[in-house]
């Protein structure tokens, strides 16, 4: 004998729960999965942080008219280190620039280059300021500072990076650096202090 209408949906309603139980295991199993192949992955490479600094900064050819516009030459040594013993690098573009007080006065690209695993990499970076104009208090603080004998800037790096472990590339990744506050002396006198650098990836 049929079974009426009504009887019929009640019968179905638990295949359905289970069908829905079942997808929602797999999905777990597949979230479980690939969270012990991440941690699997991370226990194997065990990543560390990159590391930078600044390890040298001059400035030639400084002049801040009258009008508040400044013309000068930054010459930057950055150092960057890979702690990493089984991660290189591609840098597949880099941007570096100097700032005051919130105003970048100088910025300059640096050439890609690949960096292996436990590697340091020194880059030599020349900044020009061509006629900057400055805002607000920074003309009067940059000549207060300069006439005491060293100037405190700003450095920062944004990069557009690229893992490689093995044959694996990974997809790229913005790597912003930030270094503060770089002294850089106008006496040769006085020694420069390296900065280390804060870095977010």
């Amino acid at each position: 004998m049929a079974q009426p209408p009504q009887s019929q949906a009640q019968a179905a309603k638990p295949k359905g729960s289970n069908m829905l139980r079942y997808i929602a295991m797999i999905v777990l199993a597949l979230i479980i999965l690939v969270g012990i192949a991440v941690l699997i992955i991370w226990l194997v490479l065990k990543p560390k942080r990159l590391e930078y600094s600044v390890e040298n900064a001059a400035i030639h050819n400084f002049n801040l008219t009258d009008t508040n516009h400044l013309y000068a030459n930054f010459d930057l040594t950055i150092r960057s280190y890979n702690p990493n013993s089984k991660v290189s690098l591609y840098y597949d573009s880099m941007e570096v620039s100097v700032r005051y007080e919130d105003q970048t006065l100088a910025t300059n690209a640096v050439q890609p280059f690949f960096q292996s695993h436990k590697n340091v990499t020194r880059l030599r970076v020349g900044l020009t300021a061509q006629t900057v104009a400055l805002y607000d208090s920074a003309p009067k603080d940059l000549r207060v500072e300069r006439s005491g004998g060293d100037v405190d800037f700003d450095v920062k790096v944004r990069a557009r990076i690229r893992f490689k472990v093995g044959a694996w590339k990974s997809k790229h990744r913005v790597l912003n650096i930030f270094c503060s506050p770089v002294s850089i002396k106008f006496s040769r006198a006085k020694s420069f202090e390296r900065t280390p650098c804060e870095v977010e990836l």
